[in-house]
């Protein structure tokens, strides 16, 4: 079957009009947008071992975390940056309620002298995160 210009005009615009409507075509959504945390945390002094090992308990556990990372400082020996990323904000925020995350900051907060930068970031994908 061969078209002429005019059968192919028309072809062609009907096909515009259906992807335009969103019909016939694969809708492109936006992917589900995840969230990130870097922050860190001043331990009181000679405590930073004992902090990590608190927040490292149970970080398996967390629907919806992606990531969750704790890092010495290697300059200043009494903190600890954590990094942490997230299926979304609300998993985050649920995981606030967990049992256990509930005991590791009742635990925690006495080895805690304060915090320091704290940054929100919308993570795209990377190596470790399953996407992207």
């Amino acid at each position: 079957m061969r078209l002429d210009r005019r059968d192919f005009l028309r072809l062609a615009g009907t096909a515009l009009a259906a992807a335009a409507a969103g019909c016939g075509f694969p809708h492109h959504e936006e992917p589900p947008r995840m969230y990130g945390l870097i922050g860190k945390i001043k331990a009181t002094p000679g405590q930073r071992d004992a902090l990590a090992a608190i927040l490292l308990e149970g970080t398996a556990d967390m629907p919806g975390c992606l990531s969750y990372v704790i890092a010495h400082d290697p300059g200043d020996p009494d903190a600890l940056w954590i990094t942490e990323v997230w299926d979304s904000r609300e998993h985050h925020t649920a995981s606030l309620a967990l049992p256990a995350v509930q005991q590791a900051i009742a635990r925690g907060r006495p080895l805690i002298a304060g915090f320091g930068e704290r940054f929100e970031t919308q993570p795209l994908g990377g190596h470790g995160l399953g996407i992207g």
